[in-house]
């Protein structure tokens, strides 16, 4: 991914509740579970500004590519808040910034940029994203 330096300016946030097993031998929230934060604060976004539950079963958006910047460690007692939203839309897919913050102190612990694809689940193709999603995202993100 090329840099950019989307808006920090988000509209949605969840908090993420941290659990023991969460936790690396530093005591410290393990790098791979933040990619499990990562896909709660998605999902729960896109029920969010589609206004309807997910359905696992016909969801024909796929993740494509993950990149990820640790910031600060993330600890248990952390309160956290998973921040989202939609900067770019192309044809077939969809870029996605969020990050994890400290509600308490603002501090942005973990960056995280996505890219996610139309998919057709019966052919297993790329496909482009859904007028539905298009029209959420500019209605949402004035984008």
């Amino acid at each position: 991914m090329k840099e950019e330096n989307p808006s920090m300016d988000f509209k949605f946030s969840v908090p993420v509740q941290i659990r023991m097993s969460d936790l690396d031998p530093f005591a410290h929230v393990n790098n791979g579970i933040q990619c499990n934060y990562m896909d709660y604060g998605r999902s729960a976004y896109m029920q969010h500004v589609s206004g309807e539950k997910i359905d696992w079963q016909t969801m024909d958006l796929v993740l494509v590519h993950l990149e990820l910047d640790f910031k600060l460690p993330i600890m248990f007692h952390d309160h956290v808040l998973c921040e989202t939203k939609v900067y770019e839309v192309g044809n077939k897919s969809f870029k996605m910034i969020q990050q994890l913050k400290d509600a308490q102190t603002g501090q942005i612990k973990t960056i995280c940029k996505s890219v996610l694809v139309g998919f057709d689940r019966n052919t297993q193709t790329s496909i482009s994203i859904p007028e539905k999603y298009r029209r959420c995202f500019a209605a949402f993100e004035n984008i």
